[in-house]
């Protein structure tokens, strides 16, 4: 256990197809051959965590320009962010009491488009951003050829970059956090564990769940958000795993806004 802080704060939201957080989330039947869909809103956050060993952030949240122009036109057609020139990451680390240049380390869950889109304010720094070698090399593989329609915009990251590359599925770098490779989602997705003092272990799952009902129910996501269905159910498992080993406070889930509002701020 180790003496740390975590604030929970939001870079806005995003408009998608329930089906992406869901598989099979509303089916046509006899009885009801037509069904309403209607687009849902997810949460996207980021937190600061606040160490012995330095002020971590951990995701970066969307490009600010991504209702511009910057996501391509396909992309921002099924996933809409209109508020992510509202959510300039310098701004939203103020209203925490926090500078850009009082961040110590990145920690990039994923690379997907609303997770990295803020590495361009760490762009020519030697801030160290902590990607496992999977994601960095599907993302690059992906970007390039776009042959699993992964939603990486690959201006997000290929980038001036200070890379810190973890090759190990669990490795524990710093006192009290852990790195825990969850494929499913991604080939790299990576969970963050903290070991707090009080109020105990944080378990920051991020898009390897992307909801509570997706984590308690082992019901997957869906579309093109899952690369690996039968890796995203052993990654869940495995995350309930430890859940139970640590007796966490908290499992901090992708885009749950429900959970998101109920725990925004402050959480250890």
């Amino acid at each position: 256990m180790v003496e740390v802080t975590i604030d929970l704060f939001s870079r806005g939201r995003m408009q998608l197809d329930p089906h992406f957080m869901k598989e099979g989330a509303i089916l046509a039947s006899r009885d009801d051959p037509t069904p309403t869909i209607e687009r849902l809103d997810a949460s996207i956050h980021n937190a600061v965590i606040d160490h012995p060993a330095g002020t971590f952030l951990w995701d970066t949240g969307s490009h600010p320009n991504a209702a511009d122009g910057y996501w391509p036109d396909a992309l921002y057609n099924l996933v809409e962010q209109d508020d992510a020139a509202e959510h300039e990451l310098d701004d939203d680390l103020a209203e925490l009491g926090y500078d850009l240049d009082d961040i110590d380390y990145v920690i990039q869950s994923h690379l997907h488009h609303d997770h990295a889109g803020g590495l361009t304010y760490f762009e020519g720094t030697d801030i160290p951003v902590i990607v496992h070698e999977q994601e960095l090399k599907f993302a690059y593989y992906n970007g390039a050829t776009g042959e699993d329609h992964n939603p990486y915009v690959v201006e997000d990251f290929h980038r001036d970059l200070n890379w810190h590359v973890l090759h190990q599925d669990q490795t524990s770098p710093f006192e009290g956090i852990e790195f825990v490779r969850c494929p499913g989602h991604t080939p790299g997705m990576v969970a963050t564990i903290v070991h707090c003092d009080d109020p105990g272990t944080i378990i920051i799952a991020g898009d390897a769940a992307h909801l509570e009902f997706n984590y308690e129910n082992e019901h997957p996501i869906g579309g093109a958000l899952i690369d690996d269905k039968r890796a995203w159910f052993e990654s869940v498992r495995h995350l309930q795993e430890l859940e139970r080993e640590y007796d966490a406070e908290h499992v901090i889930f992708g885009h749950d806004m429900d959970q998101f509002n109920r725990l925004e701020g402050r959480i250890a």
